[in-house]
């Protein structure tokens, strides 16, 4: 009906039509989602919602595949990651790539995003104001591209999605449920880069992720 016709109207090139707010809430009642990662990307582009704003070099907003079933969330843009505006660069950006490359998975194959979409200053913990104010945006993009699987990277990304104070240690290693997407704590490459003794508890977790992932289950 009606739904396919829009499919087929994208399918032949058409980006959109003006619509009344009439029509858009008659179309968002079908149950077609207006919500796009380029219509969040437009509203976070030149950010200055908070503090951070003018730290930043670049705004990080996210890469990879916008159809992914597995998202990785670390805490925050790194100094490398400001200066390029991407996220996962550097020396722990290598490192995550080997842990995807152990996982047969490559970063096209998955996204790739953090809590927070500006450096902070020195590197330092996001406070809960820039927390609160940025994560609404992420949690726009995880409702657009709609994962099975989320992976949080570091203490900060786990404690905010799972809403604990619980320390990583404990967190890690389990699935849990985020609006019935199963989400797996483990450290960060960051941290791993510091604490090498650690990397055997990772790849622990990431063995998890893959027997999931590649259960007939849960694949659409």
């Amino acid at each position: 009906g009606v739904i396919n016709y829009f499919h087929f109207l994208s399918d032949i090139g058409c980006s959109g039509f003006d619509c009344s707010e009439a029509s858009l809430k008659l179309i968002e009642s079908w149950g077609l989602s207006l919500e796009t990662i380029d219509k969040i990307w437009s509203d976070v582009e030149g950010c200055k919602l908070c503090g951070l704003c003018s730290s930043r070099t670049n705004i990080v907003f996210g890469a990879g595949n916008n159809n992914a079933r597995l998202i990785f969330i670390g805490r925050a843009p790194s100094f490398d990651d400001d200066k390029k505006g991407e996220p996962f660069t550097g020396a722990a950006g290598k490192l995550f790539t080997n842990i995807l490359q152990a996982m047969n998975l490559t970063r096209s194959d998955i996204y790739l995003c953090n809590i927070v979409k500006c450096f902070p200053p020195d590197s330092r913990k996001p406070m809960a104001v820039e927390i609160k104010t940025c994560v609404s945006f992420l949690k726009r993009q995880i409702k657009v591209i709609n994962p099975d699987f989320i992976c949080t990277l570091g203490t900060t990304a786990a404690q905010t999605f799972l809403n604990t104070t619980e320390p990583l240690s404990v967190l890690r290693g389990k699935f849990y449920d985020y609006n019935g997407i199963k989400v797996m704590p483990t450290y960060h490459p960051a941290h791993l880069l510091q604490n090498p003794g650690d990397k055997r508890a990772v790849w622990e977790d990431m063995k998890k992720i893959v027997k999931e992932y590649n259960n007939p289950n849960t694949q659409v």
